[in-house]
């Protein structure tokens, strides 16, 4: 059975290079496989590679602000989850 965390929140989408930049509430790194769910959003993926101000990182905290390439368009408000087993 999958659980899913909330470690998240979409504030703003970036259309190219399709760039979901996130308020990040709990830990998220490299591998981890990722929900966004919102009033029109719902779709997986995931996280290949995640940057802070043009920087790549392997991992973010909460209180961190972080970009995350999507592929699909996300909307400010979608909610992100981290999906475990």
């Amino acid at each position: 059975m999958l659980a899913e965390e909330k470690v998240g929140e979409v504030f703003k989408f970036f259309a190219e290079p399709s760039v979901a930049a996130i308020n990040v509430s709990d830990e998220i790194k490299i591998g981890d496989e990722i929900q966004f769910l919102g009033a029109t959003t719902c779709f997986k993926m995931k996280v290949k590679s995640m940057e802070i101000e043009g920087e790549s990182v392997e991992k973010v905290t909460a209180g961190q602000k972080v970009g995350i390439k999507v592929p699909e368009r996300v909307r400010p408000n979608d909610e992100v989850y981290r999906v475990t087993e």
